[in-house]
């Protein structure tokens, strides 16, 4: 008797235990349950941990809540000043309702790519090339809200878009560069000009001061010097003033004009002087000299006109 009893004991502690081994299930952190019976949805969804459904009538199906991440292929448009691009982007999503996941849609990830792809070339033909190239942060934005509203009555929530990369025709790349090349040259010429011009009001502002005060050109002058020297070179460059050549030019021509207008006096004999502009040899000068003491002086002719007498007729 009481080994019937303990067989009978043992056999309802396996039933049991296969029971409990088919009605247990465990539900991760990052998912959570929908449990059906008999194909009907159960109101309660299980939160993670351990739980137990009834064996041959519950189905339970875990839908996990983690953000998905879905690269959307690369969709080819035209924008809406007229240029062929080729845009791809990325769909970071997650499920918010694990019921609805389930039964509103069949396959969720499926649904959120396709209406990605279909928002994607309809961003592409509303935008400029301008637009997809530098303000992408407002693009992402427009294709948030255009996947967003259908996917909330999905379970699902859209997190962020990014647009990835834009690919433009060959031609289209070559013209861009030639755009960016003569804009960029276009402002190293402002560049070099106002550069020109503030260099030139400087330069004005340092000679001013300079004509003011001699010195410091002479102390300019030598800085120079001090300059082309520190660079231990063979030949030495030394600036000549052109003020000093002017000196020296007034300082030469005045004694030498002096006495070439007392010879040309004596000779003339009119005690008008001459202005010499240029040095000449004393050789030169005694020539002149003797060749003027000997020209004898030539009495004025000029007096009374006599006009000619008409010829007579017959003569």
């Amino acid at each position: 008797m009481i080994e019937e009893l303990l067989v009978a004991v043992a056999g309802a502690a396996a039933a049991a235990a296969v029971y409990a081994g088919a009605a247990a299930r465990v539900v991760k952190q990052y998912e959570r349950g929908v449990v059906f019976r008999f194909g009907r949805l159960r109101n309660d969804v299980r939160s993670p941990g351990f739980t137990m459904i009834v064996p041959l009538v519950d189905r339970l199906h875990k839908v996990n809540m983690q953000i998905v991440t879905m690269p959307v292929p690369a969709q080819e448009g035209i924008t809406r000043d007229n240029v062929t691009v080729r845009v791809d982007a990325v769909v970071y999503f997650k499920v918010v309702d694990a019921a609805d996941a389930l039964i509103r849609v069949e396959d969720y990830k499926f649904a959120v790519s396709q209406m990605a792809q279909t928002s994607l070339r309809s961003i592409i033909g509303k935008s400029d090339l301008d637009d997809l190239l530098s303000n992408r942060e407002k693009l992402n934005q427009g294709l948030e809200l255009m996947l967003d509203s259908p996917a909330m009555g999905w379970g699902v929530a859209i997190d962020r878009v990014e647009i990835k990369d834009v690919s433009l025709p060959e031609t289209m790349k070559r013209s861009m560069a030639r755009q960016a090349e003569a804009d960029r040259e276009r402002r190293a010429r402002v560049i070099n000009a106002d550069a020109e011009l503030q260099a030139s009001k400087k330069l004005a502002e340092a000679a001013e001061v300079m004509s003011d005060q001699p010195a410091a050109l002479q102390l300019r002058l030598l800085q120079t010097v001090v300059a082309v020297a520190a660079e231990k070179n063979s030949t030495l460059v030394l600036p000549f003033p052109v003020e000093l050549l002017r000196f020296l030019e007034r300082s030469t021509a005045g004694p030498t004009g002096a006495a070439t207008g007392t010879a040309s006096g004596s000779a003339a004999g009119a005690g008008e002087a001459a202005a010499v502009t240029r040095p000449f040899s004393e050789a030169y000068l005694r020539g002149a000299a003797d060749a003027a003491a000997r020209v004898e002086p030539v009495e004025d002719l000029t007096g009374a006109s006599v006009e000619p007498v008409p010829a007579e007729d017959g003569a």
